[in-house]
């Protein structure tokens, strides 16, 4: 399926899955979609499974959306708890469309309890309260991290999930990487086919050194304190130190869930001449997105902001931006900063969703499935990587994800052929009957007193 294909079906309200390989423009069609709502006035509420996903939208995650918070289950005090919060009841009642986006990293039983929590506030026995639900996420990449005993079942187990009629929009246009030969490598991974000639394509490209004026970033399996790697690359590096201070503004502790938990852009952005960064915002306008690796080449006379060189040769003056917490189309939280941050070392769960231009990848100590398919995919070519090692779960995948991706690209296929069955003109009354029956309007708080959970 197409972006626009995606978008038309989208805008008529039902519930949706979109997916598609990395690089296939997820985010950037949620982000067409969340505007369009915005300009017809749509309640909307847009959550990730991971505070880092959430920036991505100018969202928040969904834990802290639904207030289950670190919960997978919730008592009948708790339960009685929550119905207290005057802000959960507004937020949950007041919504018309719910986003989750990188839902492969949230696990079965809490997108059942997120619905449960719906159904009650809403007092709406319909999936989530009868909301439109739009899911994003591929399920070759990371998945739901589970702590102890806690439940490592995907979303797609849920008791929800099949009562959702959803559609499915699978995208199949390729928008990071053009270069055929890698594609195959990662379509080879995907499909769980990968052979002695694509191992054979990765290895040209082991110890094989980056034709690029910036140090190739070291995408690190491990959770190592990069931090503490890249303020040690800084210390080496001779001349003067500028320092550019974080702003905030907001509720207070939403700002620090936003520093802390959110956002890779330091509170202190200590740079010099010759430091490796990455840009951590998507700005086309500038010619940089979320990803961009560069080195620091001066300051600006006027404005002190510092001039980064990019791989590809470009010449960026990092001007401030905002990063943004919105509660339906209100903004709660703010920060303002230069968008940089040290570029040595990432970790590989903290790369997703980053276009990188270059990297220095070792998957020798590979730990989880789909672990080899997000650090390769942030890579736009292969002429970009630097292999050190790989290791037998390397090129692997969840053999649950790639019977779910067959069944997800056949279901995508049924339902765009249905869509084009039904013709323009039924789907434009259903657009607009969608925005119709979901305008902004006032909501009765009172007694929610709630279904039985």
């Amino acid at each position: 399926m197409k972006q626009r294909e995606a978008l038309e079906i989208l805008k008529t309200g039902e519930n949706i899955f979109l997916t598609g390989s990395a690089g296939s423009g997820k985010t950037f069609l949620l982000n067409q979609y969340i505007e369009y709502l915005k300009e017809n006035k749509i309640n909307i509420s847009i959550t990730a499974s991971t505070g880092i996903a959430a920036t991505h939208l100018n969202g928040r995650t969904i834990h802290s959306w639904s207030g289950i918070g670190i919960n997978e289950e919730l008592t009948k005090a708790q339960m009685k708890a929550l119905k207290d919060r005057d802000y959960l009841i507004s937020r949950i009642l007041s919504s018309k469309v719910l986003i989750i986006d990188e839902i492969s990293m949230l696990n079965a039983k809490r997108l059942d309890l997120v619905d449960n929590i719906c159904k009650v506030f809403r007092q709406d026995l319909r999936p989530f309260g009868g909301m439109q639900v739009v899911f994003c996420g591929d399920f070759f990449q990371l998945p739901p991290v589970a702590k102890d005993k806690e439940d490592n079942r995907f979303v797609t187990e849920s008791e929800i999930w099949n009562d959702m009629n959803m559609k499915i929009c699978y995208l199949d246009e390729q928008h990071r990487q053009e270069d055929k030969r890698f594609l195959r490598v990662l379509n080879d991974i995907r499909k769980d086919s990968t052979n002695e000639e694509t191992i054979g394509i990765l290895k040209e490209r082991h110890n094989k050194s980056v034709k690029s004026n910036i140090k190739p970033t070291k995408l690190y399996t491990h959770n190592i304190d990069v931090d503490a790697i890249n303020e040690a690359e800084l210390a080496k590096l001779e001349g003067d130190e500028l320092v550019y201070d974080m702003y905030s503004e907001g509720t207070p502790y939403l700002i620090k869930n936003l520093k802390g938990n959110y956002c890779l852009v330091p509170e202190k952005l200590r740079l010099k001449i010759d430091a490796i960064v990455m840009f951590l915002k998507n700005n086309f306008s500038e010619g940089y997105v979320n990803g961009t690796l560069g080195k620091v080449i001066g300051f600006d006379e006027n404005s002190n902001y510092p001039i980064v060189e990019t791989f590809s040769g470009k010449q960026i003056i990092a001007e401030r931006e905002k990063w943004i917490m919105e509660d339906g189309n209100k903004v709660v939280a703010s920060i303002n900063q230069v968008p940089l941050r040290l570029a040595w070392a990432i970790t590989v769960h903290k790369s997703q969703g980053m276009s990188l231009d270059c990297a220095e990848i070792d998957l020798s100590k590979t730990f989880e499935y789909g672990m080899g398919y997000v650090a390769l995919s942030r890579v736009r070519s292969l002429a970009g990587i630097k292999l050190l090692g790989i290791n037998d779960l390397s090129l692997k995948v969840n053999k649950e994800a790639g019977a779910l991706d067959k069944h997800f690209i056949s279901k995508s296929k049924e339902d765009l052929n249905e869509y084009k069955k039904i013709g323009k003109k039924e789907i434009n009354k259903k657009q607009n009957r969608f925005l119709e029956e979901n305008k902004d309007n006032d909501v009765d708080y009172d007694n929610i007193l709630g279904l039985p959970f």
